[in-house]
């Protein structure tokens, strides 16, 4: 399963904010969650499968952790998506200091209508 596929589904996002803070057992994640131990041991599976989640075995129980790099690929396409403004070059840059002195003579130079009356 891919990423964008375990993200899809709204329990497993829940189980991905659960895990964000601390590795924590199936049990103690299934008590929030109005569907059976199984059924949460099943979404974790597929996030495990999906790269977004460790697994650490520690005797009988199993603890669930995020793994961040498992959400590279979607940090990278919502990244993609962002509108970002075109860099401001050394010439736009001289451009702009340019119109700003010429606008600041030109106001210099002109006398108000007010004044001459």
């Amino acid at each position: 399963m891919d990423p964008y596929a375990a993200l899809a589904d709204p329990v497993r996002r829940t189980l991905l904010r659960a895990v964000a803070g601390r590795p924590q057992r199936v049990v103690d994640l299934a008590d929030g969650l109005p569907i059976s131990r199984p059924a949460v041991s099943r979404h974790l599976r597929l996030l495990a499968e999906a790269g977004l989640v460790t697994v650490e075995v520690r005797g009988r129980e199993r603890h669930y952790a995020l793994h961040r790099e498992g959400l590279a690929p979607v940090t990278a396409y919502v990244d993609s998506l962002a509108v970002r403004p075109a860099p401001l070059t050394e010439h736009a840059l001289d451009a702009l200091d340019t119109e700003v002195r010429r606008t600041a003579r030109d106001r210099r130079r002109t006398t108000p209508i007010e004044e001459t009356a």
